[in-house]
């Protein structure tokens, strides 16, 4: 039996990236999935890709009644929700002395405000249904440290952590199990970006700084979508019921916790 079958999820963030690639996990694991996102022409496009198990709702985790509107619009969908996956984030750098107040706010708004409140909307239909169930927050190797020139990111996946442990704590009593998994350095397109804030502020070529935090990778390479998506079905299945409030690298071993 498929370690997901008959169960329903809602990933934030999964039109594309490492989103999409547990969207198709999870479907490919017997589960029913609402893809998230902002970009809902992107988002219908992968739904429409991935087949008839997956759905599209339009989300925006800065925005209260749009979290709100896309819970109820899958859970009426799909009669409930089993499994949440906070994975919507954005990046950002720059040194300390150049911090912009008004990205700093954007940030924190999408990681770590998006996170807690998309899993208090869905641990509130949770609690609601009766059923437990199971959220995933998306972490990072940057929560574990700081770094001199991501401050700010580092601080909001630190904050995550830390939400995850006492988000965990607290909801297990109504059968809810909450844990995050922290990868490291994952190639896609979104590094496309991460590469242009290094190039700009360490006076890089475009592709140096990829090239190089792949090569100090211990495993050899960078990470792909793919290679998280074994956690992200384990820790929503059966499998997972007594792990609470637990934080998961997954990384090729570039951080030991």
């Amino acid at each position: 039996m498929r370690r997901l079958e008959g169960k329903c999820a809602l990933i934030t963030g999964a039109a594309r990236g490492i989103g999409r690639s547990f969207a198709e996990a999870y479907v490919r694991e017997g589960a029913k999935v609402a893809i998230a996102d902002i970009d809902i022409a992107r988002a219908r496009k992968s739904a429409d890709e991935i087949g008839s198990q997956a759905i599209a709702v339009e989300m925006d985790v800065t925005d209260q009644a749009s979290i709100d509107h896309a819970v109820a619009e899958t859970a009426l969908s799909f009669g409930g929700i089993d499994i949440l996956i906070n994975n919507a984030a954005i990046f950002t750098a720059a040194p300390i002395v150049e911090i912009d107040r008004a990205d700093y706010q954007r940030v924190f708004d999408i990681n770590v405000a998006g996170t807690l409140f998309t899993l208090q909307a869905v641990a509130r239909h949770m609690i609601e249904r009766g059923q437990g169930g199971k959220i995933i927050n998306m972490a990072s190797q940057a929560g574990r440290r700081g770094e001199s020139l991501v401050a700010v990111y580092c601080a909001t996946k630190a904050a995550v952590i830390s939400l995850t442990q006492s988000a965990g704590l607290n909801l297990i009593e109504h059968g809810i199990n909450v844990n995050a998994i922290a990868p490291g350095v994952v190639d896609g397109e979104h590094w496309d970006g991460v590469d242009a804030f290094f190039a700009k502020y360490e006076n890089k070529p475009l592709g140096q700084k990829k090239r190089e935090v792949g090569e100090a990778v211990p495993y050899g390479r960078m990470g792909r979508a793919e290679d998280l998506t074994g956690m992200a079905v384990f820790l929503a299945s059966a499998e997972a019921d007594y792990i609470v409030a637990q934080c998961y690298n997954v990384d090729g071993g570039q951080w030991m916790s």
